[in-house]
């Protein structure tokens, strides 16, 4: 249907378009020169020495899994509050998840005090999400990942652009996945990038990226070698010219369309204060933060359901970030018994309302005059 005001919506314009019309006029398509640029203005943009592009976050993250040896008979902590790749990567290693609460419903993190109190044996690693780019706490987490010994991954799908006292979010632990999905801040409608400070970790993340090869088609395409041994059971997870060209171009844009959106996010905060609506985050001291999400917590006398409706009625999306993990159908055999009350109320009361760096002021006003109509009733 026609939205009056979508969910999220894309910054493309002219440069987009003569990115790709230049790729396609240099007849070299798959992984080569402008994925390696991309890569390396990326890198500098989060302060990373490693940037390694890759088809989706979700292989990212397998990616990441993989490269820390996680393996059957592990286990990985991680925030049932989350995409459902968050944990998926980790099953795709046969190994097991441990769901763990979030702090509370004014910060929709994992809980530090969660983790440390699920920590066992059997735990291989840790990993975070930075929920609508806002950061967990990680002194907290990477002080208990210390002294547990355990690697940290940030799930930072949320958080291309986000800073925490100067530092990128993704670049705290051991890898960091961002994800680069059309309804991202930095969108190329499928794409992902995996970072990470360790010489050994990004070697084996690109060996497996594509298919274990020692060489890439790029490299024989330029000279540079005529075979490939394959020295380790990899993966087609490449990205191709024309979506890291989309990349490069998005990063440009990526500090600016995030100020947006962190302009967008504060007149809805200063709207809704004096009603009865959770507005999650605003309690915190505002860094340099992707505002990739804006979700709200209806009070208990309205039906979300009935919200929803009224929103879609008068030509507004809205979303649920996110129905918890541990609830689908396909973790309910082994996980269902999993008890996150924290997780389950914010879960159940949450809705997303629309936020993108070309919302005009008219636009958000409507949204605002409709959610205090829907949730008073005045």
């Amino acid at each position: 249907m026609e939205w009056r005001v979508p969910l999220a919506d894309l910054d493309y314009s002219n440069e987009e378009i003569q990115a790709v019309t230049d790729v396609l006029r240099s007849k070299w398509l798959t992984m080569g020169e402008i994925t390696q640029k991309f890569e390396s203005e990326f890198a500098k943009m989060c302060g990373a020495k490693h940037a390694i592009a890759v088809s989706n976050a979700t292989q990212a993250l397998h990616l990441a899994c993989l490269a820390l040896g996680i393996g059957p008979g592990d286990e990985v902590i991680v925030p049932s509050l989350s995409f459902v790749a968050t944990s998926n990567a980790v099953l795709y290693c046969s190994a097991k998840v441990k769901f763990v609460d979030i702090i509370d419903p004014k910060e929709l993190t994992i809980d530090p005090n969660a983790i440390a109190r699920s920590i066992n044996k059997n735990t291989k690693a840790i990993i975070i999400m930075h929920y609508a780019g806002f950061p967990c706490r990680m002194d907290d987490i990477l002080a208990v990942a210390e002294e547990h010994h355990l690697p940290v991954i940030e799930d930072a799908a949320h958080a291309a652009g986000s800073f925490l006292d100067g530092k990128g979010l993704g670049t705290f632990g051991e890898i960091g996945c961002y994800s680069f999905f059309s309804n991202k801040n930095l969108s190329v409608g499928e794409g992902g990038m995996v970072v990470c400070e360790r010489d050994d970790i990004a070697e084996k993340i690109r060996l497996m990226r594509s298919h274990g090869m020692t060489s890439l088609t790029y490299d024989r395409h330029q000279g540079h070698a005529f075979s490939y041994d394959v020295v380790v059971t990899g993966y087609n997870y490449r990205i191709d010219e024309i979506r890291s060209a989309l990349g490069l171009e998005q990063l440009k844009k990526l500090s600016k369309n995030n100020q947006k959106r962190r302009e967008i996010t504060e007149n809805y905060w200063a709207a809704f204060r004096g009603y009865p609506i959770g507005i999650p985050f605003s309690h915190l001291k505002q860094d340099i933060f992707s505002y990739h999400i804006f979700p709200i917590l209806l009070p208990s006398e309205v039906n979300r359901q009935e919200f929803m409706i009224g929103c879609r009625d008068a030509g507004i999306q809205t979303s649920i970030h996110y129905r918890p993990i541990h609830t689908f159908t396909n973790y309910q055999t082994e996980y269902g018994q999993t008890w996150l009350p924290i997780t389950d109320y914010a879960a159940s009361r949450e809705v997303t309302l629309p936020l993108f760096p070309t919302m005009t002021p008219d636009q958000q006003a409507y949204v605002i005059d409709n959610v205090i109509r829907l949730v008073t009733g005045k």
